[in-house]
């Protein structure tokens, strides 16, 4: 969980398009997933069609998440992000028809009075409105992808499904990679150093070792592990870009902390956990 919020920080040290960043990220990482999926013994699946969607939303969801750090700060980019559970709850009332419970609706709460707290000035031209826009969005589709998901995790193996994902989303990016060529310029020696960085440490092997913890923790402390991403990427994030959060960004980050937590108390979201 600490190499997944460190993503967070790469968002500042690359001054490229989020599209570069992602199509970097999502090519290294799919390689070095399939070279780990080739000598792991586990079963190996092919290709699906639906994979590609999966792919898709997977890569909506990076660039929407660099986006918002590149539009505001670390701490507002991985916050907004980190209002997902409300995002799976709408999703799974509206695809799942599940009921909504009390805990549900003290989640909502939870997670719209963090946002609440997170705005310093309700203005289109404040960084912090537009980085959690971009944010929301981020959690959006990370949450439709964990629905999505849930279906392939039946079939596939965690290590399957990161590889071809990866995989689809590097795919889909490829066609907007010329136009963002054009806006930003050719990365440079040091961009390609740490979109390598970020390939490796922070999507392949935090993805990898993420799924092996699972062989000796239960998927639910997985989950609230997870849950806490946002606090290590806005600690390095203080620590590394000196970007100290306010006290706003404190008791906001802390209700939607706690929101996603009370999520992982579900059964079916700890089962998201190991997918």
């Amino acid at each position: 969980m600490v190499l997944f919020g460190f993503a967070g920080l790469f968002g500042k040290w690359l001054a490229l398009s989020p599209v570069l960043i992602v199509l970097g990220r999502t090519l290294i990482a799919a390689v070095v997933l399939a070279m780990i999926r080739q000598r792991a013994d586990l079963p190996k699946r092919r290709f699906e069609l639906r994979m590609l969607a999966n792919g898709a939303v997977l890569a909506l969801h990076w660039v929407t998440f660099f986006a918002a750090i590149q539009a505001s700060s670390v701490a507002i980019g991985l916050l907004g992000y980190a209002t997902f559970p409300v995002f799976t709850l709408l999703l799974e009332r509206v695809l799942l028809r599940r009921r909504w419970q009390v805990a549900d609706a003290t989640t909502s709460v939870l997670v719209v009075t963090g946002l609440v707290l997170l705005i310093p000035e309700w203005s289109i031209h404040s960084a912090t409105l537009e980085g959690l826009a971009w944010g929301t969005v981020s959690a959006f589709s990370f949450a439709l992808l964990a629905v999505m998901n849930r279906s392939a995790a039946a079939r596939r193996t965690a290590l399957d499904i990161a590889f071809w994902q990866n995989a689809a989303a590097a795919a889909c990016l490829l066609p907007f990679a010329w136009p963002a060529l054009a806006v930003g310029g050719m990365p440079g020696p040091r961009d390609l150093v740490l979109i390598l960085v970020l390939g490796v440490l922070c999507t392949a092997l935090s993805h990898t070792l993420f799924i092996f913890s699972l062989r000796v923790i239960t998927a639910h402390a997985a989950s609230v592990i997870a849950a806490l991403e946002p606090v290590y990427g806005i600690l390095l994030a203080w620590l590394l870009l000196a970007e100290a959060p306010t006290p706003r960004i404190w008791a906001g980050g802390a209700l939607l902390v706690s929101a996603a937590i009370l999520v992982t108390r579900r059964p079916k979201l700890r089962e998201m956990a190991s997918s």
